[in-house]
This record gives structure tokens, sequence and C-alpha cells, in this order.
């Protein structure tokens, strides 16, 4: 038997709690309804489920601007039900990690309003002040993700502070060591509720160069930053300053410790940066750093058996004996059905997608209603929500249109979601595909997820073997894993079209994608593929 961590190899399950589903009745997911649904998350296979942000919050960026770190907002539910989920889904054998927001909080949060009251007072420089320029004009030409200046002035303190996504989410000022102990106090407080571990937000943003010098412009034909829209003037920078600091791995070593104290938990950092691969592996080289980390080089518009091969061989290069996660969809981008798919993905191409994502060597996280297939929603202008989408519109669209609610049931009101109206739309595609229609089709994406992850389990060469890819043309994508005696080779056609290649090893049955050997060759449909044993 395995002695590897749970974590390591393991499918976990991302939950946005507004849009999973509502039990209060006013058109928001709220946490008896993820406690109502786990159900459906264990009987899908995985091993644990990501909570996005539920803490007090004004919803500025629907919890990613926290209030309180201890805190459970009321359009959420309470502590009490924090208490009942873990223990619903521990009961069901599922982990459970949480979103924590260390790089910035709420302009709400009694830090800041204490913060900006005075230049002088015991919390002054608990964020990232600085003096405008002569001419009054920010301090540097740093930008913030979600439009415009980096910078906001405040006329009390008659400075400008930092925020790197809204003016109401400024940025704590980490280099500072006692923010450093409020924010790991915060952290242990929910390990000492329960939680199996965190999901960093944006990690590599802690902290910044307190210089405060100026990013240098991106040179027209250099790489544009991994998951950042050509239409979001951000990626015209390179961000030497702003973030990724090196200093920011003392930080990670005091989070790791801080786990350390507790059995079993473990943490995930989410890096956006200009080259996300390298900083993720930075961040999980050492034991004494972060478990694991996700990147964005998969959750971006690129596309192709390349993209990814060069992804995941990228961080197999990195020094170091980090572990790496994936994903292909999340609360932040475009679903993957849409983005990889086509505009009409058949039902073939989710399932090899989740087929594929699972198979790669790391953690992998699904986003809800990938299971389900779910395509892109098109959310109208008077309907969206997304602060981001709504400034940046109409390109990029913004993350409404990933974020729409699950579709439970085809025939009732609102889908299933919420007695009220949900606070996105539900578009008819989605309810032409939800769990109640798939739950009565063994052909269905949702057949597909339970069988498959079921069939995976059964090979830990999938789960914490070793990768090495074979060259193949586009749209091919071939690789070997190898763990514990086992070799299995993978092989995926990344088209809608039928391709024929020359096959070695015995064909593996039960994973449930279509494949078909004869004479010595390999057939695979469009969104085709196969598994086959290798002499180890």
């Amino acid at each position: 038997m395995s002695m590897e961590p749970w974590w390591r190899g393991a499918v976990l399950y991302q939950i946005y709690p507004r849009s999973f589903l509502d039990a209060g009745g006013d058109g928001v997911g709220d946490l008896p309804g993820v406690t109502r649904r786990l159900d459906h998350v264990a009987g899908l296979g995985v091993d644990g489920v990501w909570l996005s942000p539920f803490f007090t919050s004004p919803m500025k960026d629907f919890g990613y601007d926290v209030a309180d770190y201890r805190g459970v907002d009321p359009l959420f539910g309470t502590l009490a039900d924090v208490d009942a989920l873990l223990e619903r889904a521990h009961g069901l054998g599922l982990k459970v990690i949480i979103d924590m927001v260390l790089s910035h909080s709420s302009d709400r949060h009694p830090w800041f309003r204490e913060s900006r009251r005075s230049r002088h007072g015991p919390r002054a420089d608990w964020y990232v002040w600085a003096d405008p320029k002569p001419d009054g004009t920010p301090p540097n030409n740093w930008l913030s993700c979600f439009g415009g200046s980096a910078w906001a002035w405040d006329g009390g303190r008659r400075q400008y502070y930092l925020h790197n996504f809204l003016v109401e989410q400024p940025d704590l000022n980490l280099h500072n060591p006692a923010v450093q102990d409020a924010v790991l106090a915060d952290c242990a407080f929910w390990l000492d509720r329960g939680v199996d571990g965190f999901r960093l937000d944006v990690a590599n943003y802690y902290l910044h160069d307190p210089l405060l010098r100026d990013n240098p412009a991106r040179p027209p034909d250099a790489r544009w930053p991994d998951g950042t829209p050509r239409g979001n003037p951000y990626g015209m920078q390179i961000h030497r300053f702003d973030k990724s600091q090196p200093e920011n791995l003392a930080v990670l070593r005091r989070l790791r410790a801080l786990l350390d104290r507790y059995p079993d938990r473990m943490a995930v950092a989410e890096v956006h940066d200009d080259d996300s691969v390298a900083r993720a592996a930075e961040y999980v080289a050492a034991p004494d750093l972060l478990h694991t980390a996700y990147n964005f080089a998969l959750l971006g518009a690129d596309f192709g058996a390349g993209t990814i091969r060069r992804a995941v061989e990228a961080f197999e290069a990195q020094p170091g004996p980090g572990w790496p996660s994936w994903a292909f969809s999340n609360h932040d981008v475009p679903r993957v059905a849409s983005r990889w798919g086509g505009a009409e993905a058949p039902p073939a191409a989710a399932k090899l997608l989740i087929a594929l994502l699972t198979s790669l060597r790391g953690t992998a996280f699904l986003y809800q209603g990938e299971e389900l297939g779910l395509p892109q929603a098109e959310v109208p202008l008077e309907r969206m929500r997304d602060p981001y989408g709504i400034a940046m519109w109409p390109e990029p669209a913004g993350r409404d249109g990933c974020r729409t609610p699950m579709p439970w049931s085809a025939t009732d009101p609102n889908a299933g979601f919420s007695s009220a109206e949900p606070w996105l739309p539900i578009p008819a595609e989605h309810i032409a595909r939800a769990v109640d229609v798939q739950e009565a089709d063994p052909a269905s994406v949702l057949a597909f997820t339970r069988g498959f992850l079921a069939w995976r389990r059964l090979h830990p060469a999938l789960r914490g073997g070793s990768i090495r890819f074979r060259d193949a043309p586009e749209p091919l994508l071939l690789f070997e894993r190898r763990a514990e005696g086992q070799a299995i080779l993978c092989v995926f056609n990344l088209s809608p079209d039928p391709q024929t290649i020359p096959f070695d090893g015995t064909p593996l049955d039960g994973h449930g994608l279509p494949g078909a050997v004869a004479d010595g060759a390999l057939r695979l449909p469009g969104w085709g593929g196969a598994f086959a044993a290798l002499r180890n």
C-alpha cells in the first residue's frame, strides 16, 4: 500500500459556493447547500473539495475581499454551517481545503480602517502606503489586474495605497512581521477547526519591491503572461517589481512551518506570473516550501498537444523534487469545454479533457460543472455582476460566464439551484445537461467521469508515477506514466478528426475512451483516447 500523502496525485473538486446550491432561498448558493450536495461530489470519486471564500465580505469581488478572516458571511451561513460541512465531508471520505486570501483584504477590514486613520498608529504600516510624486501622480507605473493604476489616493493620509486588484482590495504589507503573524494566526484558526489545508490565492503577490521601482514595458515580441487576456493592458508590463519577489519564499516557509504542526494538512498555491510554470516550481522546490502549486499555463486560450507538453515538461525540468498541480478550468477563466473544445464542443471532448487532466503527473483540480461538460455561458452586459468583466467589457468578457449556477434538475424551477431568481442566469444549454438528465444516461459526461476516476484509482502509475512524453505530431499527445512496477502509455487525440498511429503495448480496458487496435495500429475517433500496459 502506498504511503504517499493524500494530496499527492489526488483529484480535488472546486466548489464556488455562490453557484453550487441555494438552501436559503435567496438566489445565492450557501454552505448548507454545499453540504446537501456533497453526496454528488463524493460519488464522482474525487479525493476532496476546494471551497472558494465564504468569509465575511462586502462582496465587491464576491468574497475575495475579506473583511473578517474568522467570520462566515451571513450570505453563506454560520460557523456552525462550516462545522457541519466539515463533518459531512469527512464522513464521506472527502478532504476540505479552503481559500485563504492573504495578499490583500477588503477596505472594510478593521486593520485597514485603522491603517488609513493615521500615518503613526499601531497598524499604520500594515498596508502598502506611498507618497505621491511631486506632481501628485502615483508613486510608480504599476497596474492593477482589473485595469488602471494599482494605486488609489486616500485623502485622510494624503498617500496612495497599493491594490493589485480592485480599489476596495488594499494590499497587505507582508514585509511587516506583525502582519505575517496576524494572517498566520487566522490560518491557524481554521486548521484548529478541522480544515485539511488551504488554496493560497495569488500566492506570488504577497510581497512587492520596497523601492517601488517602475516595471519595464513588455517588448512587442515578448511572450504574453500566462492567463492574461490580450484585451487587458496589465500584460503590457513585465511584472518585475510588483510581485514574485525573492523574499516571498520566507513567507511561504512560515506558512509551511505552521501547516507542519498539523498532521495530513497541505497548501496549494495559485501562481499567476509572466512564467507561472517556473514560479510554481520555485514555490514547491524544497520540503520546507509549499506542498504543491498550480499555474495558468493550461488555463489560457492556447490549446494543442504542444501547449500541454511544453507546460508539463517545463515544470519537470525545474530543479527540486516539487509536485505540480494542474487545472483546465476554474472560477476565473472561460470553461474548458468551450475554450478548447470549441463553441459546439461534443460530449466526447469533455470526456477526453477530464481523462487527460487526471492522467497528467500532478494533483488535478476539477471545477464544478466540468463533470457535466458545461460550456461557457454567455451573460449579457445587463446581467453581468463581475467587476472585472464590466470594467473590461467587451474584451475580455469577464468571469460571469464560468460562474453561473449548477444545473441540478432540468424540470425544477431555476434548474433546481434555488427557489428564487438566481444571482446569475442559468442558460438553456446548461439545463439540458443537468445532473438529473445525465444520471439517466450511461453515455453521459457525468457517467464517464465517475467511471474514469474509479478506473484511475486502480492504476498507481496514473496517481503518483513519473511522466515521459513521446514524440507525436499534432493533434496527438502521447506520454508514459510509470510507478510501482506499472507502466502505462496514454494516448489522446486532441481534435475532432480521426487519427491512426502505430501501437505498441497491451490495450487496457475499462477507462471509457473510444479507441480500437487492429493490425498493429491504433484508430482513434475524434476526441478519442486509449491506454496501454507497457513493459516496465
